[in-house]
């Protein structure tokens, strides 16, 4: 006898919901549900001093504003790094020995324009004197230099021109530091594709984004800053947004270990730390003589987010620009000691005249 089994196949009909909505990756921006412990740092845990500010109307500016949020913070001194030059200067450094003598400090600016003209090295060199002799604590150099700058025949002034040498040692003679910021980040010259990890910045700011050999190739002029460093190792040297080297933090020590008269300073790449944090803690406990705060754009609300990183071990909390970074940030919970070497004691030794009663040991 056969056995047969009948398998009877029922249909049923399970609803389900359709969602319709169009949503760009600009606006995808979602809270995180994870609870974790950690807060939000609004004051370092040790005075500081901003090497990388900007306050652009010093001159004449009521500064009493910018102190009351420095004071909030913890920061007691804002190095300006746009003191340009002549005139502008002068006016500046007698607004802040007037006002708050102590609480800030400009840096001289140069306009490398013309360049290898008849007198033009004489005459930016003795301009710089002058400066530094009008109170310019150091020398900051823009971007434009090795992009933007043309010599007196309308080419492309490179960093390590020989005809900008004097300037360099110079510096070196008046004992003052030379900030530097060179290029932008290497995505900016990369394929704008799903590929390039600054897709969305470069999205939202397409006027950052260039052509492979716009006006040269990323590592030429790169190559052409280290080659100055280089050439002259009396000169001390700030490489500003680390180098552009944050995400690659083994090719920064390489270059810092071949480099002695470089440092680096931390303005506007903390998320690239923020997501390496024992890679990172690790380095800034190696290199720690060779690291500086700063911050860049003035913006007192955004500090938080470098405290956070650099002072705690907090886990996955939220940068403050999406479209520099879409990814959470950790925690280094750096060392009291490597934290005060950031946040100040690397300065004081670095940038002349600095008043060191604020900091206490």
């Amino acid at each position: 006898m056969k056995t047969f089994v009948l398998l009877i196949l029922i249909s049923v009909s399970i609803p389900f919901f359709s969602i319709s909505q169009e949503m760009s990756f600009e606006e995808y921006n979602p809270k995180s549900t994870l609870v974790v412990p950690g807060k939000v740092v609004k004051r370092a845990k040790y005075p500081f001093i901003d090497i990388h500010g900007h306050q652009y109307r010093m001159p004449t500016q009521d500064l009493s504003p910018v102190i009351a949020a420095m004071d909030t913070l913890n920061m007691q001194i804002m190095v300006n790094l746009s003191g340009r030059s002549g005139n502008h200067l002068k006016q500046a450094v007698e607004n802040i020995k007037n006002n708050y003598p102590n609480r800030f400090v400009v840096f001289a600016n140069i306009d490398f324009d013309g360049a290898g003209a008849p007198g033009w090295i004489e005459k930016t060199v003795g301009q710089l004197k002058e400066d530094v002799k009008q109170g310019a604590r150091g020398l900051k150099v823009y971007k434009s230099l090795g992009m933007y700058n043309k010599d007196v025949d309308g080419k492309r002034l490179a960093i390590d021109d020989v005809r900008l040498e004097a300037i360099w040692e110079t510096c070196s003679e008046l004992g003052i530091p030379v900030l530097i910021h060179a290029a932008d980040p290497k995505p900016f010259w990369d394929e704008f594709n799903a590929d390039n990890e600054r897709w969305l910045e470069l999205k939202t700011h397409p006027r950052r984004k260039r052509d492979a050999n716009n006006p040269v190739p990323w590592e030429q002029i790169i190559n052409e800053q280290h080659n100055m460093f280089k050439k002259h190792p009396k000169t001390t040297f700030i490489n500003a947004h680390m180098g552009w080297f944050a995400n690659d933090l083994g090719a920064l020590g390489k270059l810092l270990d071949e480099i002695p008269n470089m440092n680096v300073g931390i303005a506007a790449i903390i998320a690239e730390l923020g997501r390496q944090p024992r890679f990172a803690k690790a380095f800034f406990i190696k290199y720690q003589d060779r690291i500086l705060f700063g911050k860049d754009s003035w913006k007192p609300e955004e500090f938080p987010t470098y405290f956070r990183v650099l002072e705690t071990a907090d886990e996955y909390f939220p940068y403050h620009k999406k479209y520099h970074a879409f990814w959470p940030m950790y925690g280094m919970d750096l060392p009291d000691e490597v934290l005060k070497k950031v946040y100040y004691k690397n300065a004081l030794r670095i940038v002349p005249g600095l008043d060191k009663s604020m900091f206490v040991d």
